[in-house]
């Protein structure tokens, strides 16, 4: 079974900054696309980024310039480093992995909260 599990989430003022992990397990995670989303209450879950097993990354529009996607195979883990964090970027953020070529296989994270409040 494919398992996941994020971390690093937090309270941090505006403008500051936070790295969130999310840690594959159960699966090879170099053959899988991953991506990070979020939830803020009320509001639908949003993609935020995403990388594929090449590491090609794409990013919502809301976070281009602030945000990086990256990932260690070696490690099977995927990394959100988020900087010049705003009120609005306030939600649970969720990762989430999908076979590169049979999309079925895919899994969610449990989620961590990330809140920016001054």
């Amino acid at each position: 079974q494919v398992q996941l599990v994020e971390s690093g989430g937090g309270l941090v003022q505006p403008g500051g900054s936070l790295r969130l992990s999310c840690a594959a397990s159960g699966v090879t995670f170099s053959l899988y696309v991953g991506a990070w989303y979020r939830e803020a209450p009320g509001k639908q879950r949003t993609l935020v980024a995403r990388v594929t097993s090449d590491g090609a990354t794409e990013y919502a529009d809301s976070v281009k310039g602030r945000f990086t996607i990256s990932r260690d195979n070696t490690k099977n883990t995927m990394y959100l480093q988020m900087n010049s964090l705003k009120p609005e970027d306030t939600a649970v953020y969720y990762c989430h992995a999908e076979h590169s070529r049979f999309v079925q296989l895919r899994a969610w994270g449990q989620g961590t909260q990330v809140t920016v409040s001054s």
